[in-house]
């Protein structure tokens, strides 16, 4: 009878002398992969968190803010072609990206009101200045803009004295449906003031009704939108999603025409079929689509804080004017805004739930940290909803308005300005 100890003795003897190199061989090369795995996954994001740290907290940023003249006689086309410039897909070769840190530029184009006095704010690296300024002037020429200190700097979240309620927006619908935008209300067609129907103007009008010990801010970060999906079974080929969706809809939509004509509609009386059209919501949805993947797309974030003192502090008013002027985008057939509800959601409906407010002040002190540093597309404030928008719709929410906005306390320059005649005497 053979005996195990015996059979092991053997092949010890007989194999050992080769079989255990081979064995602790192909362990070594199985462990050089899993470990580089390993390292890869853990390390690297790490790495990528350190390195764009590193160059975003080494660029020197600045606020402009642009006071607008009595008389804007400009629609929102002229903003539309202000996003133009600073649409930059660059991200810069392997080197700049995963060695020195740099991303793709973004900005924050901001609608603040300060107890009352709205202001439109623009915030960007100080490099990109005097190109914001030159492409702000060309389609805005009667307007100022003045580098400020940034108003964010002196506002610390005391749980004590003040209240705070903060929101990031999503769309209502899938990415690729449109909003309203400002075609949709006449607004290219330059109309006479007292004739305008301005989305923005209600906006504007909260903003200004603000009252003493509150603040709201409301800011749109924005980096310009490119291919970032690899197509499925290839290495190097990126895809547009949001394109190939609003395609693939608008194509869905026809194909359903193309079928409801041919089976069409037979009328019991005359004994004819009568091939059905597309309904004039649908004409607007693939009007709208057809017209949305022609422009300039941008990545967007947007995000809102309501805050003051306790004693000033007035939820319905300042929760319900936020999320009640992003309403006057929204469209029943197309897409709209609506409040995210995973992020910073103010204090939650069960007290018990949430132990002496912990997570409620925790959340606060996050959102007005996330503001502050305008971070969105990357390190350290990541979780929000990324919408794409193109410049039409981007200059939908953020223009600059004409003379119908008559709220008192947007700052306008007080006299228009004129160049010296030219036949004065020397």
């Amino acid at each position: 009878m053979i005996r195990i100890g015996d059979y092991w003795s053997y092949l010890q003897g007989e194999f050992g002398a080769t079989l255990l190199p081979i064995v602790w061989n192909f362990i070594i090369l199985l462990s050089i992969p899993t470990l580089t795995l390993i390292l890869w996954v853990i390390f690297w994001p790490l790495w990528l968190t350190y390195v764009r740290s590193k160059n975003f907290f080494g660029i020197k940023y600045v606020i402009l803010e642009v006071r607008l003249p009595r008389e804007m006689m400009k629609s929102p086309k002229a903003m539309e072609l202000f996003l133009h410039s600073i649409h930059n897909t660059a991200d810069g070769n392997w080197i700049a990206q995963y060695i020195k840190g740099e991303t793709r530029p973004w900005y924050s184009l901001e609608l603040v009101s300060i107890e009352g006095r709205v202001k439109f704010m623009i915030w960007s690296e100080d490099q990109r200045k005097i190109g914001l300024m030159s492409a702000l002037y060309a389609q805005f020429p009667g307007i100022e803009i003045h580098e400020v200190e940034d108003y964010t700097k002196g506002v610390q979240y005391d749980k004590e004295t003040m209240k705070l309620w903060a929101a990031e927006f999503k769309f209502t619908q899938d990415d690729p449906y449109p909003i309203k935008t400002y075609i949709d209300y006449g607004l290219d067609k330059d109309p006479k003031e007292e004739f305008k129907v301005d989305p923005l103007v209600p906006v504007l009008e909260f903003l200004g009704s603000v009252g003493p010990n509150q603040q709201v801010w409301i800011q749109f970060i924005v980096r310009a939108h490119k291919k970032e999906i690899r197509k499925p079974g290839t290495l190097f080929v990126k895809v547009d999603e949001w394109k190939e969706k609003a395609e693939e809809l608008k194509n869905k939509i026809m194909m359903r025409d193309a079928k409801s004509k041919i089976s069409g509609t037979k009328d019991k009386e005359s004994g004819r079929t009568t091939p059905p059209t597309l309904s004039e919501g649908e004409k607007d949805i693939v009007a709208a689509l057809d017209r949305s993947i022609t422009k300039l797309p941008f990545d967007v974030g947007i995000r809102a804080l309501y805050f003051g003192k306790k004693e000033s502090y007035v939820a319905p008013f300042g929760i319900g004017g936020i999320i009640g002027g992003m309403k006057n985008f929204n469209t029943e057939h197309l897409n709209g805004f609506k409040p995210n509800s995973d992020m910073w959601m103010g204090p939650l409906d069960l007290p018990w739930s949430d132990f002496r407010s912990i997570r409620k002040h925790r959340a606060a002190r996050n959102a007005l940290l996330a503001y502050k540093m305008r971070s969105f597309f990357y390190t350290p404030f990541t979780d929000g909803k990324q919408l794409v928008l193109n410049t039409e719709e981007l200059a939908t929410i953020y223009h600059f308005p004409g003379a119908n906005a008559m709220t008192p306390t947007l700052d306008r320059i007080p006299s228009k300005k004129a160049g010296a005649p030219a036949n004065l005497p020397i």
